[in-house]
């Protein structure tokens, strides 16, 4: 368990080291701010189908806001850094694991927001501009971690929602866990395992959100953001809003 809280405080370190990087930097602010916005249009483009299911509607809608959404997490972050001893005596091991998970991709997440804000020219962020950004910032390998987090995640809740004893124990532990300054990371994983639970089943979820994100990740490391109107560059902003 240990182990568990350094990695997680280790992730939340290097996710506040992105947000005093970019307090420094009005400018890069701005444009990371500017590229998040994007990726959530861009998601709710990729993702519309899912967005308008009865069926997957909640779960892709909690990506969308937890996952892949602007908002600014400093505050739940600031309560996890504080209290995350308290973590492994309040949440079990496998919960645990999930949101070590979490906070790696949060903490990927943000180095990537970083990367792209700082090869963007200006704001607002258009497809061809978010093309050439993605292309200048490179990082392949992280890209692919960051799907593989992103689907872990997903496999984690769905397998945690299956345990009934384990939900009506979440939800014993709203008081204690506000009471330890824990209402964020409680409402996460309360939402979290809401929507999984009200979907019956995440395998064709996650296969999907794997394929596509596999399939843009790839599309934009294909083409040359310099050379237009080749096939590849088309196919590219094709999957781009």
């Amino acid at each position: 368990m240990a182990a568990t809280s350094d990695n997680i405080l280790q992730h939340l370190s290097a996710v506040e080291s992105e947000r005093v990087r970019r307090a420094g930097d009005r400018s890069l602010q701005a444009r990371v701010t500017a590229v998040k916005a994007y990726q959530q249009r861009r998601f709710a483009h990729t993702y519309a189908d899912l967005l308008a299911s009865p069926r997957y509607r909640g779960v892709a809608q909690f990506f969308l806001d937890e996952l892949y959404g602007p908002r600014d997490f400093a505050e739940r972050d600031a309560q996890f850094a504080r209290v995350v001893p308290a973590l492994t005596r309040l949440f079990p091991s496998d919960v645990l694991t999930t949101v070590e998970s979490l906070a790696a991709l949060h903490a990927l997440s943000e180095s990537l927001d970083s990367g792209m804000g700082a090869a963007v020219a200006r704001a607002p962020v258009d497809a061809a501009e978010y093309l050439a950004a993605w292309q200048a910032c490179g990082r392949q390998a992280d890209r692919e971690r960051q799907v593989a987090l992103t689907v872990k995640i997903g496999e984690s809740l769905d397998q945690l929602t299956r345990r009934l004893l384990l939900r009506r124990s979440l939800r014993m532990m709203r008081v204690p866990a506000r009471a330890a300054g824990l209402s964020s990371l409680q409402s996460f994983l309360e939402s979290g395992f809401d929507t999984f639970h009200a979907m019956g089943g995440a395998s064709e979820f996650l296969k999907t959100v794997r394929s596509r994100e596999l399939s843009l990740m790839q599309s934009l490391f294909a083409t040359d953001a310099v050379t237009q109107g080749t096939t590849a560059h088309a196919a590219a902003l094709g999957q781009l809003p």
